[in-house]
């Protein structure tokens, strides 16, 4: 791998992406929407590209040259109109896989996520890549994701080879989704554990993601789907209460029921949804999903067929 191209260069993964393919030499070109964004990739060593997911043509002419697209660019929010999930993340990847084409380009890696599974229903335990897409994930980012990363897939050809990664609860340095917003909770004295969390979950090392991103590129089979992880799944209570303590805080005590905070959600959803009501629901059915409940993945299929083993180990970088 010469050159990459990589979308979302400025966010949680895009950074860490670009970090690592720097460290190994690979020239990056990567697509910036703002002022803000091209200064943050160029600060990392990357080309920055002018445009928008929704200008292919400005992504094409910065894809010259580039052996690998690397799609990390996605709306991440768990609420808001589905309309913007649908442009960001569907569309978006649309024109991303057109410009590609138009370039050249011979590998397209595409970012996924095990939210896609999340159906509100069905357990989401011991996840592999043999389980299909369900037809009725919960809306916007399950949703959107589950059909950006199909049409990554049904665009594998022997032009262009097309791979999709997914790490569950992507954590480490430059992170600006889930653990700020949980530690903002602690912090206000806001955070409660849903069933003492006791539930289990896999989560991934944003630098154990690029690992697996790395080796996808060189080594993934086209119109397939990689899980990774850290490992062995551990509690909400155990990995959460950790991260606290590095930060400072104290582990908060309160503990709610999983039964009544689903039926909340669930209701505060329902309300949202159908009111004229401001920002977001305090709680939704995806925060239950993917933040309450057991979620694992298993990555054997990446160990054995990518040789992805995880760089960084839980217990190194958070000690008990």
């Amino acid at each position: 791998m010469n050159k990459a191209f990589v979308t979302g260069g400025s966010g949680f993964v895009g950074r860490n992406l670009i970090r690592r393919l720097r460290s190994e030499g690979v020239a990056v070109a990567a697509l910036a929407r703002s002022e803000a964004a091209a200064n943050s990739v160029a600060a990392l060593g990357a080309v920055p590209v002018r445009g928008d997911l929704a200008e292919p043509q400005s992504m094409a002419s910065g894809m010259q040259g580039c052996d690998v697209v690397f799609h990390a660019a996605a709306t991440v929010e768990d609420w808001g109109p589905h309309e913007l999930f649908w442009q960001i993340n569907v569309v978006g990847t649309e024109n991303t896989l057109a410009a590609a084409r138009a370039a050249e380009v011979g590998c397209f890696v595409h970012v996924g996520t095990e939210a896609v599974y999340a159906t509100g229903r069905d357990a989401m335990q011991g996840l592999n890549e043999q389980r299909p897409l369900p037809d009725n994930p919960l809306p916007r980012y399950p949703l959107t994701k589950g059909e950006a990363e199909r049409r990554v897939l049904a665009a594998n050809s022997a032009a262009m080879r097309c791979v999709s990664v997914r790490p569950r609860l992507i954590w480490g340095r430059d992170d600006t989704s889930v653990l700020p917003k949980i530690l903002a909770q602690v912090e206000a004295g806001k955070f409660v554990w849903p069933d003492h969390g006791r539930a289990l979950t896999s989560t991934c090392h944003v630098d154990n993601v690029c690992e697996g991103l790395w080796l996808a590129a060189q080594r993934g089979r086209g119109g397939e789907a990689y899980f990774v992880s850290d490992g062995e799944p551990r509690t909400y209570r155990d990995f959460l209460g950790r991260q606290m303590r590095a930060h400072g805080y104290a582990e908060p005590t309160k503990s709610v029921p999983l039964w009544l905070a689903a039926r909340f959600a669930r209701t505060a959803e329902w309300l949202w949804e159908n009111l004229p009501l401001r920002g977001a629901p305090p709680v939704h059915r995806l925060m239950i999903e993917l933040g309450a409940k057991p979620v694992t993945v298993d990555d054997q299929k990446a160990r054995q067929e990518l040789g992805y083993r995880p760089v960084i180990q839980v217990d190194e970088v958070l000690p008990r």
